[in-house]
């Protein structure tokens, strides 16, 4: 076994790499930018090697440096976690050279699986179904149109080199391909150096279930059965189980063993993941399932698999990367129970999914689920990396119970300092579709309004913000000098709030009449609240519920009737400025510029696409916010811009520059 590994990767799948090394007495090395020289991964690592700035080109990326850590501290072996380096057969090869062993498959098998077209000719010549397609070398753009009339409306566009839904794009209509041709093709070239594409058959009633694979350098390999990524959005996982609902043994046996068939087709050893597009539109068949992709890598949703077959996948990686044989056979492994693993963001659902970064001043799990993470309270979470705060495991013994442990410990997160996905991700798993197995990758899409709107505006959560911005209720309430805190001759004390919500700012007269009672009055609403000595406890216009005020600096967050609502604390020394209205398209995160189709002078109708951002690793296209005519663009492609930077400006609607 290992002595020292070094950890070529960041965040929660770093930490975790930590924790399975340390129980077998292995010492670990981390790696960081500057941007996570003080974060969670580089804390609980024995060494730590800084290997350069924040762009991961030049950090994570940068296989010279990581090697250069290895040699530096001693590390015999890299585990790669998943992204970054994990699936580039360059890298592999560079450890080996330098006599550092890869905690992962050859390089060989990653080339094999690396290009999704090679990959699925190898998958028929050894047995295993594929999506029907054109997965050849013919790029021409007319060629490829030609090709997608062939194979029939709806077709995915997919990146051959792709993966995490990037440079993947559905048709509907032939109209609509050349854009999503050139869009798909500048994704991949820009995530993966590879424009390449492929186009297949969009399958109806498509479910995504892959099988956790396992090889040694021996010949062995097993399947540690499947997990269902069915629910996601533009092609993200966002919540995933094992195993899949209304799977059966036929069904369970025909994918493992084509599963198993692709391992040992490319030699394969290590953990990896051979997933699969089933069409479900009959219930699921044995006949209906067509490979897609091999991950020649660990899944960011093992935990479900570790979950339902008590194994330690990464534990697992270390022996076989050790050149030791698998320690278990097929006849060993039996399924567990049930499990679900939700993928916490910073992101507003509300907003399109917008990344958003932010201190994270508050942060608290639940204590019954499982919680993998690599932040802690008083991180950052910044525009450099993908903006992952946890992942959120439970495990029951069914899947009706599973459900409801989710949905149970969803509701017990807490975090205050940004925008998080946890509302969307409680309507998700309320949804009566979900819970009864009624899955598809088109279920989000379908009911996105519903899973995705802002909370309900509540004058009780107004109200207890306001409060919060007077830093009431005060600790040491039964004080009975501080009892007199509402207390006048005249009558009780009246302070005023001011808080912004929505991008509104708001005036509260809050009336204190006691250290646990006030009354709060916003515009004509008038809101009465008394707080008990029970933590948390507090009626509202007499209606008892619990309710957290989270304050941070310049804000609050607090949490009511299973929502979690957001307002800042405005500066009143500070005059408002005037809203820019529907005359500026603004960025609405720091990112960079990689398209520009607006032109001085040219006349746009509302949802005319503008510029196309990239930040946190995906496209944002930018619209036209009314109808108008084009006075100045101030950006060009390459740039770079922070949040809220001006891009477009339009004529304003009275005919002047805005």
């Amino acid at each position: 076994m290992f002595r020292k590994i070094l950890i070529a990767n960041r965040g929660e799948i770093a930490v975790r790499v930590i924790r399975s090394a340390r129980d077998l007495g292995i010492a670990t090395v981390a790696v960081y930018s500057d941007a996570d020289a003080g974060a969670m991964h580089v804390a609980l690592a024995d060494e730590s090697i800084r290997i350069g700035p924040p762009p991961v080109a030049e950090s994570y990326l940068n296989a010279d440096a990581i090697i250069d850590a290895c040699q530096r501290t001693g590390a015999e072996a890299v585990h790669p976690g998943y992204g970054f380096l994990s699936e580039n057969p360059d890298f592999v090869e560079a450890l080996d050279r330098a006599g550092i062993s890869f905690i992962g498959p050859s390089a060989e098998a990653i080339r094999a699986m690396g290009l999704k077209d090679a990959a699925k000719k190898l998958m028929q010549e050894a047995g295993v179904p594929v999506v029907p397609g054109y997965h050849g070398d013919n790029q021409d753009p007319d060629f490829l149109t030609e090709r997608a009339a062939e194979i029939g409306y709806p077709v995915l566009i997919k990146a051959r080199a792709g993966g995490g839904g990037k440079g993947m794009r559905r048709v509907e209509r032939a109209a609509d391909f050349a854009d999503a041709l050139t869009g798909a093709s500048r994704e991949g070239k820009a995530s993966f150096g590879d424009g390449h594409v492929l186009i297949e058959k969009y399958v109806d009633t498509p479910r995504h279930i892959e099988i956790q694979v396992f090889g040694d350098s021996h010949g062995n390999a097993v399947h540690l059965f499947e997990r269902d990524c069915s629910l996601q959005r533009r092609h993200q996982k966002v919540i995933e189980e094992a195993p899949a609902p209304g799977m059966s043994e036929g069904m369970r046996a025909a994918m493992g063993e084509a599963a198993v068939r692709a391992a040992k087709a490319i030699g394969y050893s290590g953990a990896g993941t051979v997933e699969f597009i089933v069409d479900a539109s009959d219930g699921l068949r044995s006949d209906r399932f067509y490979f897609m992709e091999m991950n020649t890598r660990l899944q960011v949703e093992h935990p479900v698999t570790e979950a339902i077959t008590g194994l330690d996948l990464v534990e697992l990686q270390l022996h076989v990367a050790a050149g030791n044989p698998l320690p278990i056979a097929q006849d060993d492994l039996a399924i567990y129970g049930h499990a679900f693993e939700a993928r916490v963001y910073a992101e507003d659902a509300a907003k399109g999914f917008l990344p958003a970064t932010g201190t994270l001043h508050h942060l608290s799990f639940p204590e019954n689920a499982r919680i993998d993470t690599g932040v802690r309270a008083g991180d950052t979470i910044t525009p450099h990396y993908d903006p992952m705060i946890a992942k959120l495991i439970v495990h029951e013994e069914t899947r009706e119970a599973a459900l409801a442990s989710l949905r149970a410990a969803l509701g017990q997160v807490r975090v205050a300092g940004t925008v998080t996905n946890v509302a969307f991700l409680s309507r998700l798993a309320g949804h009566k579709g979900f819970a009864a197995g009624e899955v598809d990758t088109g279920l989000i899409a379908r009911d996105l309004d519903a899973l995705t709107k802002a909370a309900p505006e509540s004058e009780g959560a107004a109200a207890l913000a306001a409060l919060a911005a007077l830093g009431l209720p005060r600790a040491g309430g039964d004080d009975p000098w501080q009892s007199l805190s509402g207390f006048r001759a005249w009558g009780p004390a009246q302070q005023v709030a001011l808080i912004e919500r929505d991008g509104e700012r708001v005036e509260a007269k809050v009336t204190i009449h006691g250290p646990r009672d006030f009354t709060v009055r916003i515009g004509e609403a008038k809101t009465a609240l008394g707080f008990s000595g029970e933590t948390g406890r507090v009626a509202i216009n007499g209606r008892g519920t619990r309710a957290e005020m989270l304050p941070y600096p310049g804000g609050v967050t607090v949490f009511l009737d299973g929502s979690d609502h957001r307002f800042g604390f405005p500066d009143p020394a500070v005059a408002a400025t005037e809203a820019a209205g529907g005359d500026t398209v603004l960025a609405p995160m720091p990112g960079a510029v990689k398209t520009v189709r607006a032109k001085g002078g040219q006349s746009v109708a509302k949802g005319d696409p503008l510029v196309v951002l990239e930040a946190m690793k995906m496209e944002h296209t930018l619209t036209a916010p009314r109808d108008g005519t084009i006075v100045e663009v101030t950006v060009t492609e390459g740039d770079q811009v922070e949040d809220g930077a001006v891009l477009v400006r339009l004529e304003s609607e009275g005919g002047d520059a805005a």
